[in-house]
């Protein structure tokens, strides 16, 4: 029995199958094909405008570049801005003449106590908009923080660590601390603090939108410093690795307060009006030597510098 009805399903199976192929062939019902579009294929040239021809009309260039079939790229004229750091440092700290406090019972001491009020009124205001974003806010620990990032930087720059130096500064202060350093040797070294680093100021201004806001904070810094700038033929441009000098300072750090993974970086320093000029740097000049032939040469015992002509300049 088990055959007969074996054979008995696969002629039925065989009779369904061909039953639904004539019923396709009838419906015309065919099986889902990918969707081509047409494409124009049709060929179009730019051709540029004729040199020289003047008199005629000037045509749009963008509107025949489209009639062509061109695209032209679209073009900015804004200015990409950042708004991780502000532009610069607002309301600057103004340090006292010679950083010296006065007697208040002459007019310029009066004029400076009156002036050091103003600052702590508004430089306690801003603590408290800071410490809302920072909880741990403190200036007393501050200072000592704003110090050791100072180091950090400075020693970053030393070795050319853009990555390690991006992270301790603003995006303001990066160029001003790198430009013109690409082919000197920097060797600089921080030996002691003269007095312990203070805050003297603290702003929390605003930048874009109201509830924008960036915290700056002004220390003051007294510390022992060697720097020694070499040029790119390893002569000495500037200061001394061996004498040590006295520096005061006004640093400026900066936080975006509103974004969560921001950190405190160096911002700018405040030159006062009153600090000593900076000393000159000793540039490296060739002086042109004989002409020589193939197989002569130099004799740098018996060569004389030539000296440049006398001229005379008439008022």
């Amino acid at each position: 029995m088990a055959a007969p009805m074996r054979r008995t399903l696969v002629a039925l199976h065989r009779t369904t199958c061909i039953n639904l192929k004539n019923a396709e062939a009838s419906l015309d019902v065919r099986h889902p094909v990918p969707l081509y579009l047409p494409v124009r294929t049709k060929k179009r040239y730019f051709i540029p405008p004729a040199v020289g021809v003047k008199g005629r009309e000037e045509v749009n260039p963008e509107a025949k570049a489209r009639a062509a079939g061109t695209v032209m790229r679209q073009q900015f004229f804004e200015r990409p801005i950042n708004i991780s750091c502000t532009a610069g440092v607002l309301d600057p700290y103004v340090p006292p003449e010679g950083d010296a406090r006065l007697s208040t019972l002459s007019k310029e001491g009066l004029k400076q106590r009156t002036e050091q009020i103003r600052q702590s009124a508004a430089s306690q205001l801003a603590i408290r908009k800071i410490k809302e974003h920072d909880a741990t806010f403190s200036t007393k620990d501050f200072a000592v923080q704003a110090q050791e990032i100072f180091i950090e930087a400075h020693n970053a720059l030393t070795q050319f660590n853009k990555e390690k130096l991006h992270s301790l500064v603003t995006e303001r202060c990066y160029p001003e601390m790198t430009r013109g350093n690409r082919y000197k040797t920097i060797r600089w070294r921080f030996i002691e603090s003269l007095e312990p680093p203070r805050v003297v100021q603290t702003r929390c201004p605003d930048m874009l939108t109201k509830g924008n806001l960036y915290g700056q904070v002004t220390v003051r810094m007294h510390s022992k410093q060697t720097l020694a700038i070499y040029d790119r033929f390893g002569r000495l441009m500037l200061g001394s690795e061996e004498q040590p000098k006295d520096v005061l300072e006004y640093l400026v750090m900066e936080r975006h307060l509103i974004n969560p993974y921001g950190r405190w970086r160096l911002h700018g320093k405040i030159v006062p009006s009153w600090a000593p000029a900076k000393d000159a740097i000793i540039k490296t000049v060739a002086i042109p030597g004989p002409e020589l032939e193939p197989w002569e040469e130099f004799d740098a015992l018996n060569y004389e510098v030539p000296k440049p002509a006398a001229v005379q300049w008439y008022k």
